[in-house]
């Protein structure tokens, strides 16, 4: 299996950096949007002191009893929030996962006008009681991975020749999630072909966090799967469906999975999603008379409403 040489961008000239090297990091990062549709940041202002945290009540929820586990299962969750079990994302596929999962989002509390309305996915986060400590690690790191999608998709903005905070007011309020999964060792989950079948994002972008173990492939420029192996202190960021929405297809989309690995790993996948009543259409740079848009304009909370049924084979959040 090729390795992707997928380029390592150090983002740390966008956070108050001149002008010039600002858009010498919107260059880079655009240039790999339309390539690989994949790249690794590094000079980001989260520590790796935090994701040690971070993973340590992560190892301590997931080593618990499965039947306190299955307390806060996303299945009965309107919000798609909670605790994901080993096949929870598609019985029909059960033979092929190999992880388990909690998913939170962006948290309003009751009182909130949207919750009050009931618009769809909002509302406040559950957390497990029983883990000290991860209601407040959780929180804080969803809150920093929203800060810095912000500042990636701000350069992103850049390289498209929008002004720099055309994403801002739509991400103001978003439905961003951050997803912590267990992949247990092979050894104790028995053969599977993938721990995660082959799939793109439906966000806007995707930054993650591996750990040492890796197992992560995307489908390359000439249809192969290559390696992303972990690069230290890095998250990978990849294009998710409605950014290749917006930009009719300038920036990709790609198919990746995870494939079995010696030992156990955890990943952290923070999924950046806009305001569920932002329309993803085509960006009026981004087609003409001779490339018109490919994608028809759909509100933002609609598409993951389709995309969360599908997955999670449901016909509608439960109430």
């Amino acid at each position: 299996m090729s390795r992707a040489s997928l380029p390592v961008i150090d983002v740390s000239p966008l956070f108050g950096g001149e002008a010039a090297a600002k858009e010498r990091v919107s260059k880079q990062i655009d240039n790999a949007c339309r390539t690989w549709g994949f790249f690794y940041i590094v000079g980001h202002p989260i520590q790796q002191e935090q994701i040690e945290r971070v993973l340590d009540v992560a190892k301590n929820y997931f080593s618990l009893p499965m039947e306190e586990k299955l307390k806060l299962d996303i299945r009965k969750s309107k919000l798609y929030r909670g605790y994901i079990a080993f096949g929870a994302e598609d019985p029909d596929d059960a033979k092929v996962y190999g992880y388990e999962g909690f998913n939170m989002g962006h948290h309003l509390p009751k009182h909130h006008p949207e919750v009050m309305a009931g618009v769809p996915l909002r509302g406040p986060n559950i957390h497990p009681t029983q883990v000290k400590g991860w209601a407040e690690e959780m929180e804080n790191q969803y809150d920093d991975m929203w800060a810095l999608s912000l500042v990636i998709l701000r350069a992103m903005a850049l390289g498209l020749g929008l002004r720099e905070d055309f994403f801002d007011s739509k991400f103001m309020d978003p439905m961003c999630e951050l997803n912590i999964k267990h992949y247990p060792s092979p050894t104790t989950t028995g053969k599977k072909s993938h721990l995660l079948i082959e799939h793109a994002d439906f966000c806007a972008i995707t930054l993650l966090y591996q750990d040492g173990v890796g197992g992560l492939q995307i489908r390359g420029l000439s249809g192969e799967l290559m390696d992303v192996p972990p690069v230290e202190g890095s998250f990978v960021v990849n294009i998710g469906d409605m950014m290749e929405m917006w930009t009719n297809g300038q920036y990709r989309s790609t198919m990746h999975r995870v494939v079995p690995r010696s030992g156990t790993r955890y990943s952290m996948p923070f999924f950046c999603v806009p305001n569920p009543n932002v329309i993803i259409k085509c960006l009026d740079n981004c087609h003409s008379e001779e490339n018109p848009p490919r994608y028809p304009p759909v509100r933002a909370v609609d598409w993951i409403l389709k995309r969360f049924a599908e997955v999670f084979s449901l016909a509608k959040p439960k109430m």
